[in-house]
């Protein structure tokens, strides 16, 4: 593991031009070596111009990557021009395979074909130039042998084709990840906000128009002051409960939601909206809750949806329409589904009363949102015969088994 590592990292610092020249004097070296052999008969023995012509023919590897066709057919030439004269071709034929496996692994087919025939055409004046050459040993040397190096090279070229495809697509699948990252951060982030928005701002409205109450009455009538302050205190105390479970949720690790929750009673529901609808009648809004059909329990998480929707949509009632005469919240559990609408008369609606549905933070656009997230869809907007109504239908089917009217 140690030696990958190590050699991963060589490989980044080290420059090829580097590794080329080291490579380019190890072949010189090699073809010194067999040129200090004593040759095949009919071959010149090596001397200074021989050990010159090695250094001319092997010294453009080391610019091979940068130019492999004209590092081909400058030793081309030079080797041919050394075999003219008489050395042995073998001394040299390291250095021009070397040649010819890079123009296979960095150029096209057809420009591989045509040095290879060059490296062929080379090799077979080589085989012929003196008497005694054998046909098998020169259809080896000037065919197979550059066929094989062809194919090596090729082979490298793809490989070094689907490398480059993989990084492209590992560079995207990393782009694509830190993106899918930032947007959960983000969404969790509204999330987090929505959740927030959702435990405090019906309290704060409740003990908003409590304060007030007190505070208006707290000579006149005593008795209506302390219940406003003493409902201030419960709901002061429920939005803290509220927000210490929610902070609790987002802490945990989803595998330590269960054991996170505990101390703390379960999320509300629609169980709880003729409790929801008590506190908000103790402002002086007159709500009224209407339930049909037959109550049945939904997920946890759809429970929790729609009752935040009604929350919400009462905590806008206190906030837009303090004065309204009339507010209705009905809950009608179909077959296949629960409606759920809150609607008010609208009187004591101010100017954003009548745009509340276009407006930004996390008002109806976290009801949207949430009624989205379990299949649902809602509906809010003016009445025609005046007031503002929220409609909600979340998918609640029945359990199997369960027969209508049962």
């Amino acid at each position: 593991m140690l030696s990958k590592a190590w050699w991963a990292v060589s490989r980044r610092r080290i420059p090829p031009l580097a590794v080329d020249a080291v490579l380019t004097l190890s072949y010189v070296g090699v073809s010194l070596l067999l040129g200090d052999e004593h040759p095949p008969a009919g071959w010149r023995e090596m001397d200074r111009t021989g050990v010159a012509l090695i250094w001319l023919i092997n010294l453009p590897l080391v610019v091979r990557r940068r130019s492999p066709v004209a590092v081909m057919v400058v030793l081309c030439t030079l080797w041919a021009w050394y075999i003219h004269l008489g050395y042995w071709p073998v001394v040299n034929s390291l250095g021009s395979l070397m040649a010819l496996y890079t123009v296979a692994s960095l150029r096209t087919p057809r420009t591989t074909a045509a040095c290879a025939a060059l490296v062929s055409v080379t090799w077979w004046y080589g085989g012929w130039a003196r008497e005694g050459g054998s046909m098998p040993t020169v259809i080896a040397q000037s065919v197979v042998i550059p066929a094989g190096i062809c194919w090596f090279g090729a082979a490298a070229r793809r490989l070094a084709e689907r490398n480059a495809q993989l990084a492209v697509l590992a560079a995207q699948l990393e782009r694509e990840q830190e993106g899918r990252a930032r947007r959960a951060v983000t969404d969790e982030r509204v999330r987090i906000a929505r959740e927030l928005h959702d435990v405090v701002a019906h309290h704060l409205s409740v003990i908003s128009v409590q304060a007030g109450l007190a505070q208006y009455v707290v000579t006149t009538d005593p008795a209506t002051a302390e219940k406003a302050l003493r409902t201030v205190g419960e709901t002061t105390r429920e939005a803290l409960h509220e927000m210490r479970r929610t902070l609790s949720l987002l802490r945990a690790d989803p595998e330590e939601e269960g054991e996170a929750t505990g101390g703390f009673a379960p999320a509300p529901g629609l169980g709880r909206l003729g409790e929801l609808t008590r506190r908000v009648r103790e402002t002086g809004v007159p709500v009224r809750l209407r339930v049909t059909g037959q109550p049945r329990p939904l997920a946890p998480g759809a429970e929790l949806c729609a009752y935040r929707i009604v929350q919400e949509a009462l905590t806008n009632v206190l906030k837009h329409a303090p004065t309204a005469r009339r507010v209705d919240v009905a809950a009608d559990y179909l077959p296949d589904e629960v409606r759920i609408t809150v609607t008010d008369d609208g009187h004591g609606g101010g100017r954003d009363r009548a745009t509340i549905g276009a407006g930004q933070g996390h008002g109806l656009i976290g009801m949207r949102e949430r009624a989205k997230l379990y299949g649902g869809s809602l509906s809010a907007g003016p009445r025609r015969e005046g007031g503002f109504e929220v409609g909600l239908v979340l998918p609640a089917p029945r359990a199997p088994g369960v027969q209508k009217g049962d």
